[in-house]
This record gives C-alpha cells, structure tokens and sequence, in this order.
C-alpha cells in the first residue's frame, strides 16, 4: 500500500486549504453533539453545526459517517462528522472508538486527496493509527489504476503536551500502522507469488533494510538439522519449505524474546483435505508469519531496548505422492516424535519445530502466534484472539491485546486434555480423537515443546487474522495484520517493566 502523508496541521481548520475536515460526533441521548475538536469547525457554521448535522440523520453512533458541504464556510469543500458512539460514565471515549472512526472517515475520504482531522485532538496515537490503516487499500493486482486516492492528511495537535510529544507520538503510530500494514500485505499477495522461497526472500530484505542478522534455512538445511515436522508439512509441494530467523539486538537490552509465527503460504489440509468452499482464505494461514516478521522489524525501527530473535518456519501444504499421510510418524526437531493423525493439522507441527529451535536461544519470554484452528472462530468468532499459555503471562497478554483494541480472551489449557494427545506409536499425536476444544487442545499440544519454567504465550488468531466480510472501522476486506499491535504494545511493556 502507499499510506497518505500525514504531519502535524500547521494552519487551524478555518483557513486550512484542504479537500474536506474530519470531525468526531458522539451520541447525546437522541441527539448528536460535537466531539471535542467540533467546535474548531461549528463557529464557522455560527454554533449551529449539530442542528445541520442532526437533520441530516446524524445520530452520533459508532463508524457513521456524514458529509455536508460547507458552503464557502471554510476553505475545504466538506466537512466528514465520523461517529464516535456512547461516551463512557466519565464522559470520555475510548481510543478504540478514535480508532475506528478515524477508520471509518478515512474510508469515506476515498476521492479526497487532502484533508485535516481534529479526531487527533481527542487521542492522536489512535487517530494516526486510524487513518493509516482505514485509508489501506491492496491493488498490485488491479490492472486499472485507482481513481483517486487520499495522499495527505493533516492532524490537529491536542492541546496538552507539547509539540515534541506530538512528533514522537506521530512518528511512533505511523510506523506500527505501517507495520500492521506490513502484515496486511503479506496476508493480500496470492499464493502463486507468495510461497515459501519468496516469503523468505522479502522477510530476508526487510530485515537487512533494518539491520538484523538474518538466516535462511532451504529444505537442505533443514533436512540436515532434524527439522522433521517443517519438512513433513511442506513435503508435498513443489515449494520446498524454509526456515527464517531474524535477530534483533537493540540498544542495553533488557530481556531476550522469541518471536514465533506460523507460516504457512497455502494450506490445502494435504491428504486430509479441506472442502473446496472458502479453501481460497488459506492463503491467510501465514497470518501469524506475516505479523511476527512486521513486529521484529519495527521493533528495531524503534529501537526497543530489548534483544529479540523471530523464528519463522514457512510450508505449504499440498496433496502429492510426495506429501505426509494420516499414520505417518515425523521426528521433530529436538527428537521428539509426532504420529500424524490429519495432515490439515498441520500448523503445530511446523510450530513445534520452531519453538524447540527458539527456546535453545535461551529467551525469557516466548510469543507464538498462528492462524491455527478453526475452534478458534467457533469459540470466539472473527474478531477475538483465543490467548493460551503459561497463566500469569497469559493474561498479561489478553489485557493488552485488549487494550489496543485488537481483541483477545484468556484461554485455559487444560490438563485433562494431554490424555487425549496420546499416540500408540509415538510420544504424541497431533490431535485428539474427537472434537471438543480443538483450539486447547492444540494449545496443550504446543506446551509440550515449551520449557517448563518458560513464561509463554500463543495467540490463536484464526479468525481475526483475515476479514472476508464487509470493512469495518479500520479494518477492510482480506488480511487485517492482526495481532501486530498487540505485539508491538506488548514488548514495549516488557522494555518498560521486565
């Protein structure tokens, strides 16, 4: 994607030169009343903008959207009113709410090339985040140019703090947009292009462009090492699988942090495989992949003070002669053997590799990531990561996936459930033999490569990673870069507090 510029506003709103002003409205009982910023723009209308606004069908609810000319009121042309929603007992929105409407008005500024908002006078990380990721689009394979597209946006600076607060602010949330969108990017580019060889190849470049040690792993590599479960899942594709490791070793790092993501470029189910109908999504089953090397690679744009080293194992997952079968045994890496009892689960094996590869680094934290289970989605639905692992840090993690509005649940992994695992062949086996709480079950699965005495985690984002429905807020249709804000708040959180 090509982001719009955006710069702190340097002129107020009543003599801004731009395409349109973006405001921020909120619910007022049965009416609507101006976020604050509004009244930037309502003295222009003589103190009657919410009277035009409300008969206009302006209610104020959340991601609505209302455009009105100004009529030579103001030099834009128009005025955008992005609903808020409800305002919270003391009387404030949240950032989420920023967020989304921010989202929403850059959505519907799609034939505006420049505008100003004050929505960033209400919380400027939000609006900035907002506006980046609402104004995403993914077009490398239209073969007709877009109309128009909005190119800057200009943000009104909040009246506390001072002016450099602001310019670390905007540099900070324009650079975790752009790695969400990062991610989103990954997740767009059809599988015919992004296989494993190309996936490592441009995770490799973004890496070296900022810095970090990188190494590839080609399916020689890993055959030599042991890496029994990549190389099972990635078997029976004409696209060998890799291994990537990227390191990042910031300025007096304080922790050391495994980074772990599933990556699997197209995921057919293999022997077992899927229904044909909706079989085209999978193409976002390297979601997790795709988050984990956008992550590392802002890290060291902002130079956390930390010492972090992602390791990405990348497969696709198709049916050949040369594929793994049901029945199957694979040795993993480290020596542990899996008997295969469906080859469409097969994110945990290539996991599993991983995180027996990452541990040996010696990390004090371990975060996993992955589109892994389809329970995920019936169990939380679209929009809510299922988050497992070691309980303290467990829910540390869900409270700050909360908090940056991408959503996330504490799951439990229950004892019980390892009983399940049991193989008559090997030491496990990759799933259980029914279906209930497939998305713990393959939690306790992946526990079994962790160190006990590890604090860890594995966000399950299965559904949140790809929307196939209409766009929402911030969001569009197809990869969301989900859970890359979360990443990003999370070890910023362990740089501040170990």
């Amino acid at each position: 994607m090509t982001a719009p510029k955006l710069a702190l506003a340097t002129t107020s709103v009543s003599e801004a030169a731009v395409d349109a002003v973006v405001i921020g409205t909120v619910q007022n009982g049965a009416g609507v009343a101006l976020a604050p910023g509004g009244e930037l723009v309502d003295a222009a209308f003589e103190g009657k903008l919410t009277e035009v606004l409300g008969a206009l069908g302006a209610t104020g609810k959340a991601e609505e959207i209302v455009k009105l000319p100004t009529l030579g009121k103001l030099p834009a042309t128009i005025v955008v009113a992005a609903g808020l929603g409800k305002v919270g007992a003391d009387g404030a929105v949240t950032a989420e709410q920023v967020r989304r409407a921010s989202g929403a008005a850059a959505r519907a500024l799609s034939s505006s090339k420049h505008a100003t908002t004050t929505l960033s006078t209400v919380d400027l990380q939000a609006a900035v985040e907002g506006t980046v990721l609402g104004s995403y689009s993914f077009r490398g394979y239209k073969s007709e140019a877009k109309a128009a597209e909005l190119v800057k946006v200009d943000l009104v600076s909040p009246a506390e703090g001072v002016a450099k607060d602001h310019r670390a602010t905007l540099k900070a949330a324009t650079a975790i947009a752009e790695a969400v969108a990062t991610a989103r990017d990954f997740v767009n580019t059809p599988p015919n292009d992004l296989y494993p060889a190309s996936f490592a190849e441009k995770a490799a470049a973004l890496g070296k462009a900022v810095g970090l040690d990188v190494e590839v792993l080609d399916e020689k590599a890993l055959r030599k090492a042991g890496y029994g479960g990549i190389l099972g899942v990635g078997g029976g594709s004409a696209r060998q699988p890799r291994l990537v490791r990227l390191t990042y070793k910031g300025p007096k790092a304080r922790k050391k942090i495994a980074l772990v993501g599933k990556g699997v470029t197209f995921d057919t189910g293999g022997i077992s495989i899927k229904p044909a109908q909706g079989m085209e999504q999978m193409t976002s089953d390297m979601g997790g992949a795709a988050a984990v090397v956008a992550t590392i690679v802002l890290a060291a744009k902002l130079k956390y003070p930390l010492e972090i080293i992602a390791t990405v194992p990348m497969a696709e997952n198709m049916p050949s002669g040369a594929a793994y079968r049901p029945g199957d045994v694979l040795t993993m890496y480290g020596g542990k053997t899996v008997e295969v009892l469906n080859t469409d689960a097969e994110g945990r094996l290539i996991l599993s590799d991983a995180i027996v590869r990452a541990c040996e680094d010696g990390p004090d934290y371990l975060i996993e990531t992955s589109t892994l289970t389809g329970a995920q989605v019936v169990a939380l639905g679209n929009r809510t990561s299922g988050v497992m692992g070691s309980d303290e840090f467990r829910d540390r993690v869900a409270g700050i996936a909360r908090a940056t509005g991408e959503g996330g649940w504490a799951m439990p992994l229950p004892d019980e459930l390892r009983a399940d695992l049991d193989s008559r062949l090997a030491d496990l086996a990759n799933i259980t033999g029914h279906r209930w709480a497939g998305m713990l079950a393959a939690g306790v699965f992946l526990r079994e490569f962790v160190p006990a005495d590890l604090p860890w985690v594995h966000i399950d984002v299965a559904g949140p990673a790809y929307n196939a429905g209409a766009p929402w807020g911030y969001t569009g249709k197809g990869g969301t870069g989900l859970p890359v804000r979360t990443l990003a708040a999370l070890l910023a959180d362990i740089a501040e507090n170990g």
